[in-house]
């Protein structure tokens, strides 16, 4: 898990993002307990609100599921939901801001779609 000082996203929004690309990645999988409020804190040397505000935006969104007592888990469907909401989110956004700045350039709509795919084809190489 990484948190970047320099990021302007709120600490807790990264430890939310940071716990979700864990989850994508299948280093969490459902039922699985994920870090405490106080781990997070000891890991990033937050306040443990901060990570626990990270962690309820995560329960909130029925990502992970509280057991009262023993901390936080992942929830079933967690992993589908975090796809679903950054493809509907943060997916459109991006692609929001490249036709803007396309058009600032005034890239034609092929030309981009050419682009996306010459850096797509380089991801392959990797």
């Amino acid at each position: 898990m990484l948190i970047d000082p320099n990021d302007t996203k709120p600490i807790y929004l990264q430890i939310s993002e940071s716990l979700e690309n864990e989850i994508m990645a299948g280093r969490f999988k459902v039922n699985d307990k994920v870090y405490s409020q106080y781990q997070l804190a000891d890991m990033f040397n937050i306040n443990p609100a901060t990570a626990a505000k990270g962690l309820n935006v995560l329960a909130d969104e029925g990502i992970l599921y509280k057991k009262r007592g023993l901390g936080m888990f992942v929830a079933g469907g967690a992993k589908e939901k975090v796809v679903s909401k950054r493809r509907n989110e943060t997916l459109k956004r991006l692609i929001q801001e490249l036709v803007i700045e396309a058009e600032r350039l005034n890239v034609s709509e092929s030309d981009l779609i050419d682009m996306l795919k010459e850096v797509g084809r380089g991801r392959d190489k990797k």
